[in-house]
């Protein structure tokens, strides 16, 4: 049975209820959100082949600090840095390090900024150099199923929707949806309820009401679904060493739609931006 509550009289831990949030708290994420869709911006121009995940990281953390922010990831059960980067055929939580990046990979970098209480979670890809094209088209086709999941939203829709509009978009394009990992509740807690799966059958899971604070972040392979976690703990990778692609944006649920917190300020959240 799912529950539904009052974000301000919840307990600030996942409980399994679905927190409901006000205007005033929508404009928290939305501050939070935008610091976070910045930070991604400034990345366009730095991320190049030669720098390396551990640069990107540090600036992460700066840029953060800069702004009176926390990055959510640093020491979150016992991880160590500011961001994940997840380079080619990581699907996601690749942790960053020394090794420079080379022309031709494509990296996702996934953000999540701490303001004033308010997690501001968001991704991107990013292409460094020369990309092929099979990397472009894996990068437009993750993007597109990311705008049709969230297209889905509205009070009465379900959670099943989204994934749904996920789903078909993606396999109709030959690629496939990963099923390990899922979107999920976001605001005051980095992780909440409900959890947002990226596949799915309309009219089935959670029913979306307004106040609902969550993220959509479809993970899509170019060659199948199957993924493995490294020895690190973290690293997530593609069994068959196919490409992986993500983004994310954090939404709101409102009246008569949703909000999304994360739109680039400068309309750098989208390909072919960053594909340098």
């Amino acid at each position: 049975m799912v529950t539904y509550v009052d974000a301000a009289v919840a307990p600030l831990r996942n409980t399994g209820d679905i927190r409901l949030y006000n205007a005033d708290d929508f404009e928290g994420m939305r501050r939070a959100c935008q610091l976070t869709a910045r930070c991604l911006d400034e990345l366009v121009e730095r991320v190049r082949p030669g720098v390396s995940t551990d640069e990107i990281d540090r600036f992460v953390f700066e840029f953060g600090m800069d702004h009176g922010a926390l990055p959510a990831t640093l020491y979150y059960r016992g991880y160590t840095k500011s961001s994940c980067t997840s380079i080619n055929h990581v699907v996601c939580h690749g942790i960053p390090n020394d090794k420079p990046l080379k022309d031709g990979d494509i990296v996702n970098i996934d953000v999540t900024l701490i303001l004033d209480g308010w997690h501001g979670d968001s991704s991107r890809m990013y292409g460094v150099g020369d990309v092929k094209r099979a990397a472009e088209r894996l990068i437009d086709v993750t993007y597109e199923s990311l705008l049709r999941g969230i297209a889905a939203i509205r009070p009465g829709a379900t959670t099943g929707d989204i994934g749904e509009a996920i789903q078909k978009y993606v396999e109709s394009e030959r690629c496939s949806v990963v099923r390990d990992f899922c979107g999920h509740g976001v605001g005051r807690l980095f992780h909440d309820a409900p959890n947002i799966l990226h596949y799915g059958r309309r009219g089935e899971g959670v029913v979306l009401k307004p106040g609902m604070i969550f993220t959509v972040e479809p993970m899509v392979n170019l060659g199948r679904p199957q993924v493995k976690v490294l020895a690190d703990g973290w690293t997530a990778v593609t069994r068959d060493r196919s490409l992986s692609a993500q983004f994310e944006h954090a939404v709101g649920v409102t009246d008569n739609g949703c909000e999304i917190f994360t739109l680039s300020p400068a309309g750098l959240d989208k390909p072919p931006v960053g594909l340098r």
